[in-house]
C-alpha cells in the first residue's frame, strides 16, 4: 500500500478546521489534580494518641440537681451512687424525681472504659429518649509526655 503526496492529489479541504473538542488537555488536568489529592489526603489525617479524660475547657455551671451516669471499670453502670442494670437504665432515669426526657445527664467513664462501652451506653439513652447528655472530665491540662502511672 502506497501513499502519494503530489499536489495534484489533493482537494483544497483536506485541511478544514476541526470542530471536535479536544478532551486530552482536560484529562491531564484531571490526572495531576488526582495525583495531588492521593498523596495530600494521608498528609491530612493525625494518628497521635489522644487522653480524654482530661480536658482544658471552661467549666461549665452544673445544674442544682444533676443526674450522674457513672461507667465503672468493670462496665457496670450507676445511676448518682445507686447501682442500676443495663436493661433497667432507662426505667431507673425515668424512675428519678423531676423526671423528664429533656433533662441533661452527665455521663462519668473510668479511663479504662472501652470506647465502643461507652458508645453502647449512649445508644441506650438515645434509644430511651435522653438526648442531652454532657461528658464529664477532670479539669486541667495532662502534657502529652507524661506517662499514665499504673500500679
Amino acid at each position: 500500500m502506497g501513499v502519494s503526496l503530489a499536489e495534484n492529489d489533493h482537494d483544497d479541504d483536506d485541511f478544514a478546521e476541526s470542530h471536535e473538542i479536544n478532551v486530552t488537555p482536560f484529562i491531564d488536568v484531571i490526572l495531576v489534580l488526582l495525583i495531588i489529592f492521593m498523596v495530600a489526603a494521608p498528609l491530612s489525617t493525625v494518628d497521635l494518641p489522644i487522653d480524654l479524660p482530661t480536658s482544658s475547657a471552661t467549666p461549665q455551671k452544673k445544674p442544682d440537681k444533676p443526674t450522674y451516669l457513672s461507667i465503672k471499670p468493670d462496665l457496670t453502670l450507676a445511676i448518682g451512687e445507686n447501682p442500676v442494670k443495663r436493661a433497667d437504665l432507662i426505667k431507673a432515669l425515668d424512675s428519678l424525681p423531676d423526671a423528664s426526657k429533656e433533662r441533661q445527664i452527665f455521663l462519668r467513664s473510668d479511663r479504662a472504659v472501652p470506647y465502643g462501652e461507652l458508645m453502647d451506653v449512649l445508644e441506650l439513652l438515645q434509644n430511651g429518649g435522653y438526648s442531652k447528655f454532657k461528658l464529664v472530665a477532670l479539669e486541667g491540662v495532662r502534657s502529652p509526655a507524661t506517662p499514665d502511672v499504673k500500679p
